[in-house]
């Protein structure tokens, strides 16, 4: 009897967390159906008050009205914003990347006290920096230019951070092999530890790339001219006093996306790895 019991309690508690594991993915779904439900409806259906569980008529149209739209550069913002992520991205692992590595693993005299102050900046509120960050790129002349987005986003304290603490458990014995067949501390980060820190790097590039895609202040401060705005910029200039045109700016919102939810479901893992393998996820 008490081998049935067990086993029907087991089942009865499969089920429920099963249950549970269901309701949470409808809820994590809920805003992307509203969104792609939204993005095909016509202004005059989402504005009724009679709920549409599916558009009454698919408006696919909304789509390449915003890539038609003169006063809107929807594709060349696109182009931008990729463009700013994959630079900054690629800055950041190679510079914190750089950085780490020499904080954890090159002894020189002043090593823990650089650590110190590139770990005390992370305690400065970003409000304080950019003021100074805009008059410095503003005296640069890098207004209105892709510099001027880039290269500030191009060093991250807490990638470097990061870096280091998963460097400091990185197995030296490896690093030891590398250097009795004549590597230095270069050869042996280049052609020893990137090969073996994949999934780490692709869990920061994966994290890095996300907010460079998201940020919307500097990009509205410093792209004034529409050659240089980003994709979140130009979502933002269907906002406006006059009007608001719901129906193009939830087409716009699943373009603008869609990029990362690709990248999120092809490198979810790496996440979750670099989250881990840092400690950032607790006991």
């Amino acid at each position: 009897m008490a081998i049935v019991d067990n086993s029907r309690g087991a089942k009865v508690g499969a089920a429920l967390r099963y249950s549970a594991l269901i309701l949470a993915a409808l809820l994590f779904l809920m805003p992307f159906y509203l969104l792609l439900r939204n993005a095909l409806m016509s202004e005059n259906d989402l504005g009724s008050p009679k709920w549409h569980w599916l558009p009454p008529t698919w408006e696919w149209g909304n789509f390449s009205a915003i890539f038609h739209d003169p006063a809107l550069p929807m594709t060349r913002s696109l182009l931008n914003s990729i463009a700013i992520s994959v630079f900054q991205t690629a800055g950041v692992l190679v510079i914190s990347g750089l950085a780490g590595y020499g904080l954890a693993r090159i002894p020189y005299r002043w090593s823990n006290a650089v650590f110190y102050l590139i770990t005390a900046t992370l305690l400065i509120p970003a409000a304080v920096t950019f003021v100074p960050s805009f008059v410095l790129v503003s005296s640069l002349g890098w207004i209105s230019t892709l510099r001027g987005l880039i290269i500030p986003g191009l060093f991250q304290a807490l990638a470097t951070f990061l870096f280091r603490q998963f460097f400091l458990s990185f197995p030296k014995e490896i690093e030891e092999a590398a250097f009795l067949d004549g590597l230095g501390y270069w050869g042996t980060f280049w052609r020893v530890v990137v090969p073996n820190s994949f999934g780490f790097a692709a869990a920061i590039g994966t994290i890095t790339f996300i907010g460079s895609w998201n940020a919307f202040l500097w990009p509205l401060v410093i792209g004034r001219d529409q050659t240089t705005w980003t994709v979140q910029i130009a979502l933002s200039t269907f906002l406006t006093a006059q009007s608001v045109n719901l129906s193009q700016l939830f087409a716009a919102a699943l373009v603008a996306i869609a990029p990362l939810l690709l990248m999120f479901l092809f490198l979810q893992r790496w996440i979750v790895e670099g989250v881990e393998r840092t400690g950032m996820g607790g006991d």
